[in-house]
């Protein structure tokens, strides 16, 4: 029955991370594509490095380490890199908690600041590409022109920006988004967190069960 245990829980956790891995490469692909084509260009001058393509890499990274060494750890059965695993998922777990407790202490600082910063940026487009790629790529995308509104561009809304009198600002249509589609944001970061703490409960029962198993062969 040991035996039997074991070889389920390892091939469960292989797949499952297996899938993970998959995903992990998908989102490095595609965050290494925008980084390259920089179709979305620098929004936030004074965090460069925050774009959409360097926080997918970082993402798509991590998820393929993570699920690289669940792999490893459970087709192999070895328990140190089982424990690895299990660390990480606890370190990412928390730290996700920990932001989300900050986003929502700060809820109201860190929408002055992306406010601020978005303004800002309006006042770079005609003296930096990089920043008109991003305005135009999102104007488009979104079908909204400025931060709040038209009036946001002091020389005239460029050609990106849709024609209409009720166009609304980029950042106050995302916030509509967010907030109409909270519910479903709430049940997908939920999803996310079990998983997690399923991958842990996993890794934690095969690294048990091995031992068990060492325990009655003898080793």
């Amino acid at each position: 029955m040991g035996m039997s245990t074991l070889k389920l829980l390892k091939y469960v956790l292989f797949f499952f991370n297996l899938l993970f891995w998959f995903c992990g490469c998908c989102i490095l692909g595609f965050g290494i594509y925008l980084l390259v084509h920089n179709n979305l260009g620098v929004l936030f001058h004074k965090l460069p490095f925050l774009t959409l393509g360097n926080v997918l890499i970082i993402v798509g990274t991590i998820i393929m380490v993570v699920a690289f060494l669940g792999c490893m750890g459970s087709i192999k059965e070895n328990k140190c890199l089982l424990m690895s695993f299990f660390v990480l998922l606890l370190i990412i777990l928390l730290a996700e908690v920990t932001l989300a407790i900050l986003l929502f202490l700060y809820e109201q600082k860190l929408h002055n600041y992306v406010a601020d910063g978005l303004t800002e940026s309006i006042q770079r487009y005609y003296s930096d590409n990089s920043t008109r790629a991003a305005w135009d790529s999102i104007q488009s995308f979104l079908h909204c022109c400025g931060v709040n509104g038209t009036n946001d561009w002091i020389h005239g809304p460029p050609a990106s920006c849709p024609q209409g009198q009720q166009i609304q600002g980029c950042y106050t249509k995302a916030q509509l988004w967010f907030h109409s589609n909270f519910l479903y944001i709430g049940i997908i970061t939920i999803c996310v967190c079990v998983i997690q703490v399923l991958g842990m409960s996993f890794a934690l029962t095969l690294n048990c069960q091995i031992d068990k198993t060492s325990q009655a062969l003898g080793l």
